[in-house]
């Protein structure tokens, strides 16, 4: 993956942790980030939120009074924050699939298991600016696409093998007499 620079990025860690967030820190200072902005928890996080123009979000899951997934559920479904769209990094020791799917569905952009690694946190930093993911909105569901696959190729019928309900091309092409 390409090199970036990093000294414009503006990045919000949120962490009940005072060690991890001098830690991410330090790992982001290293790469030459020039704007960093912290909060220890979901609330003052929201409140940064509103105040500054963050571009990157890296977060822990369990925090109090309001965890990551209440955090990112909130930042996805405001109205009154500035970026819904923002990415959003989950920081965890949680790395059971249970734990990552939660993380997923509730509209996390990336996912870090801790113990955290320069390399590991390089190579998210890079995924959300490289290869931002299209957000989806649905009646259950407002975040990044979860599907890493490219299929913008596909020219089917269907997108999915199992997906019998699937309006078909030709329907949507045809004339509405």
């Amino acid at each position: 993956m390409e090199t970036y620079d990093f000294s414009r990025l503006s990045v919000l860690i949120v962490d009940d942790s005072t060690h991890i967030r001098r830690l991410v820190r330090a790992i982001l200072v290293a790469f030459g980030c020039k704007h960093i902005h912290e909060a220890s928890d979901g609330p003052k996080a929201l409140s940064q939120l509103r105040g500054s123009n963050i571009d990157v979000i890296i977060m822990d899951w369990m925090m109090d009074p309001m965890d990551g997934i209440e955090l990112t559920k909130a930042i996805r479904s405001s109205d009154s924050l500035p970026n819904p769209y923002i990415p959003i990094i989950m920081l965890t020791g949680h790395s059971t699939m249970n734990c990552i799917l939660e993380a997923r569905e509730s509209g996390v952009t990336e996912y870090l298991a801790k113990p955290i690694t320069p390399k590991g946190l390089m190579d998210r930093l890079q995924l959300v600016i490289a290869k931002p993911r299209p957000f989806v909105r649905t009646k259950t569901f407002f975040g990044p696409d979860r599907r890493r696959k490219d299929s913008s190729f596909y020219r089917g019928p269907k997108r999915r093998e199992d997906d019998g309900g699937m309006i078909e091309i030709d329907d949507l092409e045809g004339d509405a007499a």
